[in-house]
């Protein structure tokens, strides 16, 4: 089952800051600054704590995932969006 997952971080250094990003950008679609939506399995979740833990200083950084809901019953109209409007991001999977 896929979830949809809410990321948002708080990166003290630089250099770390980018290394967050760049891992995140294989995970999930960046939605602003530090916030990223990400459609995951149980599985992918998993990989993808274990490759940020190391990324972070657990002092001083702060990253929060939640838990957004099934993907396959997500509604993102219960969305609301002040300014700019919100846009869904839905991945698709492709077989080559």
């Amino acid at each position: 089952m896929r979830r949809i997952y809410l990321v948002t971080y708080d990166i003290a250094d630089d250099k770390r800051l980018r290394r967050v990003f760049k891992k995140m950008n294989g995970y999930g679609e960046h939605l602003q600054y530090s916030v990223f939506q990400c459609e995951l399995s149980d599985k992918e979740r998993v990989q993808m704590v274990a490759e940020l833990n190391p990324l972070i200083n657990h002092r001083e950084d702060q990253m929060l995932i939640f838990t957004l809901g099934q993907a396959e019953s997500y509604n993102a109209g219960a969305t609301l969006a002040i300014g700019k409007p919100y846009v869904f991001v839905e991945r698709h999977a492709v077989v080559v």
